[in-house]
């Protein structure tokens, strides 16, 4: 960790796997907070991506790393940055454990929950080396707006939440080995599933158990790609949960609808659209309801926003900034995993998993 003095100056990171998401996303962002991150190191096990990411990052050539542990072990780097597929996400949280390096790393937080469940005791057992898993939906504004919203709807009854939309066969990701052959639980159902339930999640509280089936549309995905489900969360609420990308021509449609007996809301976070919620407030379907549209400019859809929290964090030691840890994200792998279990038994309702 860096000493107090180098606090006041950018950290110096460490980033492990310089593919597509590491140029296209993070270097972007850290050209975006030059007074709170340095890219300063790098490492990929194909040393060419390596040379080539350190030539865009203006990263020095004898930064460029040979190994895992050698690039955690750096003195000067600050904080490790890591973009692996999620199978190596336990072997980074041990390296940075035993150096003793603050750790941001990419969703899900691991390729299993064995692995999950790993990372979250060796998390528990060093709570003085902040882990923020990096799953940026977890900072939408729009889960403060629409947890503010709830109690105007009355007795919250039910919700149903609804992602999907067409195959792309130019999807950039898709010639990635670790997309093509997914060793991460349900491929792509985890890998953007978490997304999804980061935001149901972050309104409406965890999920109790799941009734789920999944199907794999397309070949290129590697693992079913499509759930269509019902949940139970622990509060109690039911509601129904359906994702996935793999359909033919259809429109892109991103809704999130929570009932109540005296109101309703509706988040519409279709991709280029303004992220809307339109809250209706009524308990009698006779009479006009009050009609209330909130458009929520600028949401934090990028890597923005949660690495200016992990820079707060780790400045003010006030690691409860971090929203999106282990233990949060070990949830959303939890409730893919009962999903895929709930499929694999004919849709039988699964409990999901704890730490």
């Amino acid at each position: 960790m860096a000493s107090e003095s180098k606090t006041e100056k950018p950290l110096k990171l460490g980033i492990i796997g310089t593919g597509i998401f590491a140029v296209n996303n993070h270097l972007p962002t850290f050209e975006k907070l030059p007074n709170l991150y340095l890219p300063w190191a790098c490492y990929n096990r194909t040393k060419a991506k390596a040379e080539d990411f350190a030539v865009k990052a203006k990263i020095s050539s004898d930064k460029i790393h040979d190994s895992l542990e050698s690039i955690v072990s750096d003195p000067d780097v600050d904080v490790i940055d890591a973009l692996l597929p999620v199978q190596y996400n336990l072997d980074v949280v041990k390296l940075a454990v035993k150096y003793g390096k603050p750790l941001a790393m990419e969703k899900p937080i691991a390729a299993n929950l064995d692995q999950a469940r790993e990372i979250v005791k060796i998390s528990k057992e060093n709570p003085q080396l902040p882990i923020i898993i990096l799953e940026q939906w977890s900072y939408y504004k729009a889960i403060t707006i629409l947890k503010e919203k709830l109690n105007e709807i009355g007795n919250v009854v039910s919700f149903t939440y609804k992602s999907t939309g067409p195959f792309y066969v130019s999807n950039k990701y898709l010639k990635t080995s670790w997309r093509a052959k997914p060793e991460h639980i349900g491929g792509f159902l985890s890998d953007g599933g978490v997304h999804q339930l980061a935001l149901l999640t972050g309104v409406l509280g965890r999920v109790s158990k799941v009734s789920g089936l999944t199907k794999q549309v397309r070949k290129q995905s590697g693992a079913d790609d499509i759930l269509y489900s019902c949940m139970t969360m622990e509060n109690g609420l039911i509601g129904t949960f359906t994702y996935g990308s793999a359909f033919g021509a259809t429109k892109k449609s991103c809704v999130f609808e929570i009932m109540g007996d005296n109101g309703s809301i509706s988040f519409d976070f279709t991709p280029k659209r303004v992220p809307t919620a339109t809250v209706l407030i009524g308990a009698n379907g006779d009479v006009e309801p009050k009609e209330e549209v909130i458009q929520i400019e600028n949401e934090n859809s990028g890597t923005l926003k949660e690495f200016e929290v992990f820079s707060e964090a780790l400045k003010t030691k006030d690691f409860t900034k971090i929203l999106s840890t282990p233990e949060v994200c070990f949830h959303h792998l939890a409730v893919i995993d009962a999903a895929l279990k709930s499929s694999s038994s004919g849709g039988n309702a699964i409990e999901v998993q704890t730490p």
